[in-house]
Order: C-alpha cells, then structure tokens, then sequence
C-alpha cells in the first residue's frame, strides 16, 4: 500500500480507503455489528489506513463502530468524519437527504458528540457533510480554524453531494485550501473530477481530491450486470436503467485495462509482472492522477478489501492506456444513445455548470 498526505496538513492517507457508510447503514446490505467490526480491522490488516465515515450514516453508529474497531491501531490510522446533517431533530425517511445545519453553533456540538462516539480527543479529518457554496459563511471557516488551533482537529474538507456535481462548492473549497475535497468521480463519469483538477492547477491550491464511487456503481467491478437484479433497498437502484445499459458496453471497451489474473493486497509484491483487474484498474486510473491523494471505493466484503487494497500496488496506467481512455470518454466510447444521465446538481442554478462550460444540464 502506497501514501500520500492529504493537502499539506500534514495527515497521512492510505491510497485506497475504507469508506465506511457501509457499516452501520443497511443501505449496501445487512451486516452484524460484529462482521462490520471485522471487515474494519481486516481492512488494516490489508494495508488499508484511511477511513472515512459520517455522523449521519445510522445516526452515529457508524462512528461507534469505526471507534471500537480501530482503539487499538488509533495511532496507525487516520480518521475522518462529516458533520452538517441534523439527525438529531429528524428522522431519517428511506434514502431521502435529512435537512442540514450548518450553523457554528451546531456544528461545534456535533463535533464534540463525534468525538465522543469515535473515542478520540482529535479528529484526523473533519469535513462538512455537502454543504451548499452559501452554508460555508466566514463565520464557519471561523470554526474549523478555531478547531484546529484548539486540536480538536487536523485537517478540513468538503464532501460533496449528494449525486454528482456542485461545481461551485468544490471550487470554493480548492480556492480556500481546504485540505480535501470528495467527490464522485470515476473512469465512466470524468467531467467534475476534471474540471476540479483544472481548478487546482489554476489555483495552485494543495487541495487533495478523494473520489468516491470509483467503480460507477457497480459496472467497474461487475458486480452489477445484465443478470443482476438490485434488491429494493440497494442504494445502486437510483441509476436509470439506460444508464447501465450504456455502462456495460463502455466496460467493454475498457477491457484493454485489464491484465489477466487477479492481484490481492495479500500477494502483492515489487515485481514488474503483477496483473490487474478491471475494479483495480478503476482505481489506478484516478491515482494516476496526482492531486488525487486517496480512493474510497465501496466494500461489501472482505474479498472486496482483498482485490482493491491491492489497486495501490498494481502496475501504474500507461501513458498509452491513459490517452486511450481519454479519447474513448472524448468520443463517448463510439455509443450514441441518451443514458439518462445528462445532468449535475448546483446550489446555483446551474451557473457553475455554464461557467465551467459543460454540456450537462442543471439537475431538478
């Protein structure tokens, strides 16, 4: 497993990540306590050092059980939290978005309560949970400032969403050097992820992108195919069905990235000859990247951990592979059909979207 610091706070991250909304939630299917424990710790065993949660994800279970997990690797990991969403004073209703409070003053407790439910006296990571452009006030960069010269926390960041976009959050953060911006980014969905490392080097920010759903919902990793029939309450089931459709006969075409056999973080070595698969490809195409400093992508499983920790360790894309990609996204991989997916969400009316040129309409 490789390293980066996030920004240059100073924090280091693993390059792949656990994202752990998948503990503590039923939201990627049901688990025990004790196999969310498990899949935690086995995750360290695989190299893995970065570990993000939220305290929205099973209001604060999660956080319970990535503190219980990890109390005794505290000082070999780091951890990361979101705060924004005000659970306390609403339940959650399905996969719908609970409003949000961005208040100093509500933030200021949640921290407090997430420090607690982790067990720590700092937090490594401490990011709003996708705070529109407007929420982020002088006022709450006041706080986060505050809270790390009190150290309560070392680094800031945004996560943005929900769904894809918000192009004018994620500038502000990189403009204002946060320590990392979040975002959903992968080799089927590449127009944010670019324009933000567009933004990055305009501005010369040390911000650190963290993409998030490296695997397009399940197309990468073909854990979700023609046969697949999605559970009604698996989070995946919001893309349209055209939407996979095109997806599979992109995958196709990205065959190319593929090198034969599997490669496990367990087996992983220094030698010229190792292979990848296609959700280790998937990986390694977004750590090509250099502003990108970590991936979370989203384990079920331990031999999910097993397959894609090793992604850090896999022969790096190419240059030719790298422009391969490049002009089938160029081109729409050659497919010319509507995959249902022709929008991005603004808190602006889509003026970020106009002004970073793309041809995407303004989400609903």
């Amino acid at each position: 497993m490789q390293h980066s610091e996030l920004g240059n706070s100073g924090v280091e991250v693993s390059e792949v990540g656990f994202g752990a909304w998948t503990v503590g939630t039923d939201w990627w299917g049901d688990r025990s306590e004790e196999e969310a424990i498990e899949m935690l710790r086995y995750a360290v065993d695989q190299g893995i050092t970065y570990f993000d949660t939220g305290d929205v994800y099973g209001h604060g279970r999660s956080e319970e059980l990535v503190g219980q997990a990890l109390s005794d690797v505290r000082d070999d990991v780091t951890i990361a939290t979101k705060v924004g969403y005000d659970f306390y004073n609403n339940p959650q209703a399905g996969h719908g978005e609970i409003p949000k409070q961005m208040t100093p003053e509500y933030l200021r407790d949640a921290v407090e309560q997430s420090l607690d439910r982790l067990g720590l006296n700092s937090i490594d990571v401490l990011q709003l949970h996708n705070a529109n452009v407007d929420e982020i006030t002088p006022d709450v960069l006041e706080l986060l400032d505050e809270l790390e010269e009190e150290g309560k926390i070392d680094a800031t960041g945004l996560a943005l969403g929900p769904s894809i976009g918000w192009l004018a959050e994620g500038d502000f953060a990189i403009e204002n050097e946060f320590d990392s911006v979040q975002l959903v980014w992968n080799v089927l969905e590449q127009e944010v992820g670019t324009h933000f490392l567009e933004t990055v080097e305009r501005t010369g920010s040390q911000t650190s992108l963290i993409p998030r759903v490296p695997h397009s919902s399940g197309i990468l990793n073909e854990q979700v195919t023609p046969e697949t029939e999605l559970g009604e309450g698996d989070h995946r089931g919001f893309r349209p069905d055209e939407w996979y459709e095109t997806g599979w006969e992109k995958l196709e075409k990205l065959r190319f990235l593929e090198r034969a056999e599997p490669h496990s973080a367990s087996e992983a070595s220094d030698g010229s000859d190792r292979e990848r698969t296609m959700g280790q490809a998937s990986i390694a195409w977004l750590l090509s990247h250099d502003a990108v400093a970590t991936v979370t992508p989203t384990f079920r499983t331990t031999d999910d951990i097993d397959e894609w920790a090793a992604a850090s360790d896999v022969p790096k894309l190419t240059a030719e592979e790298l422009d391969r990609v490049a002009e089938l996204y160029e081109n729409d991989f050659g497919i010319d059909r509507d995959d249902g997916m022709d929008s991005l969400r603004t808190s602006v009316d889509g003026a970020d979207i106009e002004s970073a040129g793309l041809d995407k309409l303004a989400a609903d």
